[in-house]
């Protein structure tokens, strides 16, 4: 978002103040944030406020040009690369599904080609009425995102759905709008997280993984065009917007989940840390301690996932897996990445500082198939979750065309 030129419409509604936060938290990530107001929503907060959280100017008269050698309307349309209208209340949104321009807002949005976020925010019963959900499909039609609202509490004392989109929900939403999107029309299915196989009813073995990785994976993935199933282990971390999630705990629970998904995934990212064993027993009660005794546990080898996809995978299907090594990290990646069969292979040096489990950056190295490896710098989880998904993408594009020119010369020597 950073150096992003972001045009904010506020209309008349309660939840006007929410767009205060907005401004604040964009204006934070780096954007260029200029508001444009509608008379209504100058009743609710004044445009002093959001200039002084964007240090930009308000804009609320289509009228009042300012400078003589511009059109402000034309301008800002021109130069923005979103405009999002938060709360955009039952009127506005007919104004603009109808194509109204008589007011600063509706000009400018009549006037872009920027991609355009309406948040609706209204009574819950406004919302329902056949007309508001017209106009809404209207909107959706002429390609608008609409950012949904929430089911709650609403401030004229009704409970239901029509409360704006949260600020943090929809800097979330505007990041995905910002994204460019080369993993449209794919399904991806990512793992994430450990698991945990049962000792008794109060001990498991487990690893270190918080799911960091695989959830920054799974919300880039979903940020650039795709539909995302998010395979969790036993984690404390909210639902990504957009994504599917499945809360797994065992290994074998993981294997049966990831392959019933497995058949209409495009792209399959193991990033969860699988535990390779489990007890062979497990204790239906609390194991005790046993004076001047060793407590012995028989240890079971749990279900190869990666083995299972390469056997059951269709050719067309994207196979990523993950290495976290402690020692001769460069054999043990390329063992993995031949075994298994895999189109690309992520190894990380859990022992390196800044990366690893628990941490918040990560310092991974790209395995190929045909032997080369590139390095990706220290950087924040998401950003490096970014930088693989771009590289799954140019690989698998790739692999579709080396697929393609394969079968055409088996259809021409036949």
């Amino acid at each position: 978002m950073e150096g992003k030129r972001i045009v904010l419409g506020i209309t008349g509604g309660i939840a006007a103040y929410k767009a205060a936060i907005l401004a604040s938290a964009l204006t934070k990530r780096g954007a260029q944030v200029t508001t444009v107001m509608t008379r209504g929503a100058t009743q609710f907060i004044t445009p002093l406020t959001l200039q002084s959280l964007t240090r930009q100017p308000v804009y609320v008269d289509v009228f009042e040009e300012r400078n003589p050698a511009r059109i402000t309307h034309i301008e800002l349309a021109d130069e923005a690369d979103v405009i999002v209208v938060a709360p955009a209340t039952a009127d506005a949104i007919a104004r603009i599904a109808h194509g109204f321009g008589d007011d600063m807002l509706t000009a400018l949005l009549l006037a872009t080609r920027a991609p355009v976020v309406v948040a609706p925010a209204m009574n819950v019963h406004m919302y329902e009425n056949r007309i508001v959900k017209k106009n809404i499909e209207l909107l959706v039609e002429a390609g608008y995102k609409i950012a949904e609202p929430g089911v709650g509490p609403l401030a004229c004392g009704y409970n239901g759905k029509g409360r704006l989109m949260e600020p943090d929900e929809l800097l979330e939403y505007i990041e995905m709008v910002l994204t460019d999107k080369p993993l449209l029309g794919e399904h991806v299915l990512v793992t994430a997280g450990p698991t945990r196989e049962r000792i008794d009813p109060v001990r498991y073995l487990t690893n270190d993984s918080t799911g960091t990785m695989g959830y920054a994976l799974a919300q880039m993935a979903w940020r650039m065009g795709a539909q995302v199933t998010l395979i969790s282990g036993p984690v404390d971390k909210p639902p990504l917007m957009g994504v599917e999630r499945i809360f797994v705990t065992s290994a074998a629970e993981m294997y049966n989940a990831v392959m019933s998904h497995l058949p209409m995934s495009t792209i399959v990212i193991k990033a969860a840390a699988v535990a390779d064993y489990r007890p062979e027993f497990e204790s239906d009660k609390k194991l005790k301690k046993q004076d001047d005794a060793l407590l012995h546990l028989t240890l079971a080898q749990n279900p190869d996932i990666l083995k299972a996809i390469k056997e059951r995978r269709n050719a067309a299907c994207f196979v990523v897996g993950f290495a976290a090594e402690t020692h001769n990290p460069d054999y043990y990646a390329r063992k993995k990445l031949e075994e298994k069969g895999l189109d690309l292979l992520v190894l990380n040096d859990v022992l390196e500082p800044g990366a690893g489990f628990g941490t918040t950056t990560n310092r991974v190295s790209l395995y190929y198939p045909d032997g080369s490896v590139q390095q990706l710098p220290l950087a924040p989880k998401l950003d490096v979750a970014r930088d693989i998904l771009l590289a799954i993408a140019e690989q698998k594009k790739g692999k579709v065309i080396r697929n393609r020119e394969h079968s055409q010369s088996e259809d021409a020597s036949l």
